[in-house]
């Protein structure tokens, strides 16, 4: 077993409840009237993970000596909310451990953290990486409670090194039963790639739908100076040329990989650097009669002044997938429009197929917080409208 004692002390208790993690960045945006620059001063992200243990009395009190001996100093922390199970039973002696690596982080780590039936968790060191299993510096022996462990009986976690950045709490509800909170500052921020999400003129779309855990709620505002002499009327004077949308979008998502890739799409956008398209899923665009594999003429119902329409991007929901075009003429045909598009699309559409305007946003703040659940993981998200 190797020896871990010239290491940072390692912070072994298990996740208890939801895991906070807070990704923060630092963008100077410079605001001009018909546009942004965005200027990066902090290439990665800073983690902090709030942890919730519930422990008995022999816990609450090893939490408390650990807090007390190691503090201020660099701790090894085990990220729960990236925790996955062994695709095979462990057995004493074995050198590997077969597990989908692609899920979680462990090619950054070194090390890993082993928990059996939720106890505290041992250290793993980790000599080398694959695909589909971690191969081990040294065997598992007394990591295990038995000569063979079963699978759904283990979990393994990614190690990284993190400082306490906030009091270790201690909520005794009973002698023997507490909920202790312990908050870490990672370091050694991974390069993630972001998920494969369609593309549309060279950014990325979203095309999760929001999931509504509360009302979605949207601000539509252009920035004024409001002049007033206090003797006439008020008036007021654009001091930009562009009109601003700000919306709040929730997105969830359950299972391993559809929780790694949310979280490796959050790291992409860092903070308000890159923007990506999202649709309005606000069916805008009604269609009033069926289009032709070849057409680009769409007739939907009005919606906005004929002016409006040129340069707008849009999303139909076809059935072998979402297809994205740009609005380049529009005329009025009867009671309806008639909007002529950037190209044809492919195959028939049919009538009651949803169409959205496309938007090109990033996101509103520099900070972003994540709920990691037991089997999902939930993010709010405020975005604001960009120049495309």
């Amino acid at each position: 077993m190797p020896d871990f004692a010239d290491e940072p002390p390692f912070w072994p208790f298990p996740a208890a409840q939801a895991i906070t993690e807070v990704l923060e960045w630092r963008t100077d945006v410079l605001q001009a009237k018909l546009g942004e620059q965005r200027i990066a001063l902090r290439s990665h992200p800073r983690e902090i993970v709030t942890f919730r243990h519930r422990l008995d009395a022999l816990g609450m009190a090893r939490a408390a000596e650990l807090a007390r001996a190691g503090f201020a100093g660099d701790w090894r922390v085990p990220l729960w909310h990236m925790a996955i199970q062994p695709a095979a039973d462990l057995v004493q002696g074995a050198s590997e451990i077969l597990i989908d690596t692609g899920l979680s982080e462990f090619a950054n780590a070194g090390r890993a953290a082993l928990a059996v039936d939720g106890q505290e968790a041992v250290p793993v060191a980790i000599a080398s990486v694959a695909p589909d299993r971690l191969i081990l510096a040294e065997p598992l022996t007394t990591q295990l409670p038995a000569a063979i462990v079963a699978a759904h009986r283990v979990t393994l976690a990614p190690v990284r090194s993190g400082i306490l950045t906030a009091p270790v709490e201690v909520a005794r509800r009973r002698q023997s039963d507490g909920l202790v909170t312990a908050t870490f500052l990672l370091r050694d921020a991974p390069d993630l790639t972001a998920p494969a999400l369609p593309r549309y003129l060279g950014r990325p779309v979203q095309t999760a739908p929001s999931v509504i855990r509360a009302p979605i709620t949207a601000s539509l505002r252009r920035a004024l100076d409001y002049v007033d002499n206090g003797f006439g009327p008020v008036v007021g004077a654009p001091l930009r040329d562009l009109f601003e949308r700000g919306e709040a979008i929730t997105l969830k998502a359950q299972g391993m990989e559809a929780r790694h890739n949310l979280r490796r799409w959050l790291l992409s956008l860092r903070g308000r650097q890159a923007s990506f398209w999202l649709p309005s899923w606000g069916h805008e665009l009604q269609l009033r009669s069926a289009m032709t594999s070849g057409s680009v003429l769409m007739r939907v119902a009005p919606v906005a002044a004929l002016a409006a329409y040129p340069d707008r991007a849009i999303v139909l929901e076809m059935p072998d997938g979402p297809r994205f075009r740009t609005i380049t003429a529009a005329v009025a045909e009867g009671a309806d429009h008639r909007l002529t598009l950037s190209s044809n699309l492919g195959a028939p559409v049919p009538l009651g197929t949803k169409g959205h305007v496309l938007t090109l946003v990033r996101s509103a703040a520099d900070r972003i917080e994540v709920q990691h659940g037991a089997v999902a993981s939930e993010v709010t998200l405020g975005v604001v409208e960009v120049p495309a």
